[in-house]
């Protein structure tokens, strides 16, 4: 993925990709580090339920099979980042292997921190790379044309709705919603159940949590945080139009308390029936449409909303990066291979339903006919989510970084935690949305003036 060839100190690059914030599930427990050896690994990484799943896993298969003991050490997600940049950054060498997204894995890479995967994929075809779907390959490379990530997982972002509750109102979801449209349908949905809002949306500061939806959106109406130039655009009329759109959706019907909602608060608005809709990750669905899920078969899924653009859906992947300085390369590849692998899909849908597959990354799993009867209600429409995806193009002008719901600079977990505080004191009442634009044109323009002409 394509990224600005500026190099910048390592202290600042340390600081800004160990502030990421992500719209994934987070818990709390640990397991022992270590330095690896002999024919064990380290593996940090992050600890959403697929991540958990993974681990119980390991041992029964992944070692019995290669005799490689896989040490686990699992953090929420603020943890696991802060760990990984600084193990990272350092080469310090404690981890072999560690979960980075797509939007690190670039800069890590261009940095010299990470272990290119090229020459292990041409010595392993069973891994056969050609599955993984493109957008996921293509944001998983680095300047040097060089594979430096392998995905578990992938997403984008799309609509899901309540068909029982569009049903009973009369309502129709249009097969390619605009904003506008769904605005309409937010309105007419409020109050179609007892304490029922009409959509979901996240209002809880971070650059990972409601800069991501926000972003989105802020393309599709035709803005744009950079020009090609580096100019700062946060107050252009298109910017101060998909934001003051996006606040006013939010504030007349959205979710209560939706200064503080992320991707959790609104999963659980969801599941609780306290919410028509809701714009956000298609890894999403799979909760939704668990077995214990009380919504489960009642909803409906359309293309994330669009204004100007053909299409408007994020791109993000959980995928794993082994350390440069690595003393165990070799068998970390093995545990890569074996983690990303088709093998490991079928491992899970046998033993935990199709549905619980890691899934969103490679084209064989949608042409899997067990899968696709699992997952009937949403895979294709993820699988076409994923693949229009277009993170160097995302908007109506030419970016000067690549990034769909973000922008690929070191800076941006920074200036979008900052940005995503005053939007979020906009959606909380506390300030206006053009008070809280200018002083996000502000923070903006300090970057502008580091970029600007290179």
């Amino acid at each position: 993925m394509r990224t600005p060839s500026r190099r910048r100190p390592r202290a600042a690059l340390v600081m800004a990709a160990g502030t990421l914030l992500a719209p994934l599930l987070s818990g709390c427990w640990a397991g022992a580090g270590g330095a690896g050896s002999g024919d064990a690994i380290n593996v940090l990484m992050v600890n959403n339920p697929q991540m958990t799943e993974l681990r119980r896993l390991t041992a029964a298969h992944f070692t019995r099979d290669t005799g490689i003991k896989v040490n686990f050490t699992v953090l929420p997600e603020n943890d696991v980042r802060d760990k990984i940049s600084q193990d990272f950054a350092n080469q310090a060498g404690q981890y072999d292997v560690a979960t980075l997204s797509n939007y690190e894995i670039p800069v890590y890479a261009r940095n010299g921190w990470l272990h290119e995967m090229d020459s292990y994929v041409a010595k392993d075809p069973a891994y056969d790379e050609p599955d993984i779907l493109r957008p996921l390959r293509e944001a998983l490379t680095g300047t040097d044309g060089k594979l430096y990530g392998q995905p578990f997982y992938g997403e984008s972002s799309f609509l899901m709705y309540r068909k029982d509750v569009f049903a009973a109102k009369g309502l129709t979801m249009p097969a390619r919603p605009t904003w506008r449209q769904v605005a309409r349908l937010a309105a007419k949905a409020d109050g179609a159940r007892p304490g029922m809002r009409g959509i979901c949306l996240r209002g809880l500061p971070g650059w990972g949590e409601l800069t991501a939806p926000l972003t989105t959106v802020v393309n599709t109406f035709g803005g744009t945080w950079f020009d090609k130039d580096w100019k700062a655009r946060l107050d252009s009329p298109a910017f101060a139009e998909a934001t003051g759109f996006y606040v006013g959706l939010v504030r007349r019907h959205g979710e209560s308390g939706a200064a503080q909602s992320g991707f959790a608060e609104c999963l659980n608005n969801m599941t609780q029936g306290r919410t028509a809709m809701w714009y956000d990750a298609t890894s999403a669905a799979g909760l939704l449409e668990a077995e214990d899920s009380p919504v489960r078969g009642k909803l409906g899924y359309a293309p994330a909303p669009v204004e100007r653009t053909a299409s408007s859906g994020w791109l993000y992947t959980w995928a794993w990066g082994i350390q440069q300085s690595s003393r165990n390369p070799d068998k970390a590849w093995k545990f890569v291979s074996w983690a990303s692998g088709k093998g490991y899909e079928r491992l899970v849908g046998e033993t935990s339903g199709w549905a619980n597959v890691p899934a969103g990354k490679r084209a064989s799993t949608y042409a899997n006919a067990e899968y696709r009867a699992s997952a009937a209600a949403f895979q294709e429409m993820t699988r076409k989510a994923i693949e229009s995806s277009r993170p160097d193009d995302p908007g109506v002008q030419p970016r000067p970084a690549p990034g769909i719901q973000f922008v690929g600079i070191p800076e941006f977990t920074d200036l979008g935690t900052k940005v995503s505080q005053e939007i979020s004191a906009a959606i909380a009442g506390r300030r206006s949305v053009g008070a809280a634009l200018r002083t996000s044109q502000r923070l903006a323009e300090r970057i502008s003036e580091e970029y600007e002409g290179r």
